[in-house]
């Protein structure tokens, strides 16, 4: 088995360890907050990005390792051109704008989801970002943008297909462990905690493979609101938790 099967296999805490290794996010809310106040859906959608900052300088202090944001779904095709237009614009001035910074906070980039479709500035600029952060080591920072779990595993198992196909892989051989080290995750272990902002419970087609230990807390705070509090008290929920992985509590 593979270093990279490895992280999958092995619970990435214990029961009742405090603070998770691995954090995703789902960060929700962004156009209620902004109804709610009589504001263009946009400005949400900036606050979103404020909220965004906060929260991955409180994931490095409260020593968080990965964080991931889901910041857009293969789903938010759908909404209105000059919407996504709109998120895209802001995804490269928050890249233009804060990599060095993140460089030199020895913030490491990295980008899952489909790349292809993606506009060629952004593409250039994803490349760039995780190219310069490469030898990071302080937080692990993903972006999971233009990322749809189920579009993921249709990935995976093309690629899985292939090489059985080619001779290269023993159809035989295949396990959990050749699914987790095809997937656009396969360099992270699977997240311990995933938070979901704005109330909705539901994970939203998102990490559903690797979410499959995870922990869910879901807060009713508004992701612009969303900062070093509500992370904090999450990751205390957390820490009240016994993780079991399938098997029996030491009670």
């Amino acid at each position: 088995m593979s270093v990279l099967a490895d992280q999958h296999a092995v619970p990435a805490t214990p029961g009742g360890a405090g603070v998770p290794r691995h954090v995703a996010i789902i960060m929700d809310g962004n156009g209620r907050w902004a109804a709610a106040r009589g504001l263009p859906r946009g400005e949400g959608h900036r606050r979103g990005v404020e909220a965004a900052r906060q929260t991955v300088r409180a994931a490095s202090e409260l020593g968080i390792r990965y964080l991931t944001l889901f910041s857009f779904s293969s789903e938010n095709w759908s909404r209105p051109a000059e919407e996504v237009d709109f998120l895209f614009g802001l995804f490269r001035r928050y890249i233009h704008r804060d990599v060095v910074d993140l460089h030199s906070a020895g913030v490491r980039i990295s980008v899952i989801g489909k790349r292809e479709g993606l506009p060629a500035d952004i593409l250039s600029m994803i490349e760039e970002a995780e190219a310069l952060t490469r030898e990071n080591r302080a937080l692990e920072l993903i972006f999971a943008f233009n990322y749809g779990a189920r579009d993921e595993v249709v990935r995976a198992v093309r690629r899985i297909a292939g090489e059985a196909k080619d001779g290269r892989l023993d159809p035989a051989a295949i396990d959990e462990a050749t699914i987790a080290g095809h997937l656009d995750t396969a360099a992270f272990p699977d997240p311990d905690l995933i938070i979901r902002t704005s109330g909705e419970l539901r994970l939203s087609n998102f990490l559903l493979w690797q979410s499959a230990y995870a922990e869910l807390v879901f807060v009713p705070v508004l992701w612009p609101d969303f900062g070093r509090e509500p992370l904090k008290a999450a990751i205390e929920e957390f820490g009240s938790r016994s993780r079991r992985y399938g098997g029996r509590s030491g009670s």
